[in-house]
């Protein structure tokens, strides 16, 4: 098949530089185009991250040598020179929301790790296990661009990967409450221990945004489209607390549910396990085989040992169990870069692609 060209929008940063890694070798996309700031512009890919690069594998030798664009200067020259765009810019939330719609009017798709688009009610934000359907709220979105190919998709928040996934099989059970508490990686933040030597030996009980993100989004990608828009899902109530540990990758979910028909736990196993989504359906390239991985063992998931399951792809589940003031208490885990981040963009762009909203030029 003929590949897509793709472009890579604040390509510099940490998702970013994992775009780009996840981008080499790659059976449908080809990396054609990186683009960054204007202090970047006009340096090659290599010379503008330098030693900022942040991966644990080797800068791909397809990005080494193309010439970095201004991601807002040259956005014309972006959209004419590919088939959509990767988008992590780091910005503004007002100046994000006007660079990505200016490139979907450009007729130039975009598919986003931002969060400035998550509440556009005609923009979908999309976990392809979970709400694969809320694509189709594009084509109202499209009405609204005047666009013909253009349009905005964005992932969900990072964080919510460790859990929302998990609940999302045992919705059949009436899930009424949900109390969760996040330990989240300081990836998530853009940093290494080298970059960020404060966090070692630490914990921030705060992360700016993040318990508001975590307690609504789940709602949204619940919801349902409705006259060309998305109506977030009124239950389940969820509240949650973020804190930022010291672990490289790997956002930690600790979560208590309440349920108006308890399920029994082998009945929860069940579901996790038998669970399949679209991105299954479809064999999509990045869609991990088994999405939902329980383990039995006491002592698990681990950040360090499961994080990187199924490509980083999986979302692990140990620990469940009674409560006393919930019904059940589980442990989840995401890799927030890759099933968080990056990878849920790909594997988002890759959904879109075989649903037919991104079509080669």
């Amino acid at each position: 098949m003929k590949k897509y060209a793709v472009g890579v929008v604040g390509a510099t940063g940490m998702v970013g530089q994992r775009f780009v890694t996840l981008l080499e070798n790659h059976p449908w996309f080809q990396l054609t185009v990186v683009a960054a700031s204007s202090r970047s512009a006009g340096k090659t890919y290599q010379e503008a991250v330098g030693a900022r690069w942040a991966m644990t594998t080797p800068m791909p030798q397809e990005a080494k040598n193309l010439v970095v664009l201004d991601a807002v200067a040259d956005k014309e020259k972006i959209a004419a020179a590919v088939d959509f765009i990767f988008c992590a810019v780091d910005m503004k939330k007002e100046e994000i929301r006007a660079l990505e719609e200016a490139y979907a009017k450009l007729e130039c798709p975009v598919v986003s790790n931002n969060s400035a688009h998550r509440w556009t009610d005609d923009v979908p934000m999309v976990i392809p296990e979970v709400n694969p359907e809320h694509i189709k709220v594009i084509d109202a979105q499209r009405k609204r661009l005047r666009t013909q190919r253009g349009f905005i998709a964005v992932k969900s928040n990072c964080s919510i990967q460790s859990y929302a996934p998990a609940l999302h099989p045992l919705r059949p059970f009436g899930i009424e409450k949900v109390l969760v508490c996040t330990y989240q990686a300081i990836s998530g933040a853009g940093k290494t221990f080298e970059t960020w030597p404060e966090m070692v030996d630490n914990l921030i009980p705060y992360i700016g945004g993040e318990e508001e993100k975590s307690e609504k989004e789940p709602l949204k990608v619940w919801g349902t489209v409705e006259n060309g828009k998305i109506v977030p899902a009124e239950h389940p109530s969820i509240t949650a607390q973020c804190l930022r540990v010291p672990v490289s990758d790997g956002h930690t979910a600790a979560v208590f549910v309440t349920f108006q028909n308890k399920p029994t736990e082998e009945e929860i196993k069940a579901a996790w396990k038998n669970f399949q989504g679209r991105a299954q359906e479809l064999n999509l390239p990045s869609a991990p085989k088994q999405f939902l991985q329980y383990f039995e063992e006491p002592d698990r998931p681990q950040a360090k040992l499961d994080r990187d399951l199924e490509g980083g792809m999986a979302v692990t589940l140990g620990r469940l169990r009674p409560d006393t003031q919930y019904d059940y208490k589980f442990v989840g885990l995401s890799h927030n870069t890759l099933r968080g981040a990056a990878g849920g963009g790909v594997l988002l762009a890759e959904l879109l692609c075989a649903e037919g909203y991104i079509l080669p030029r």
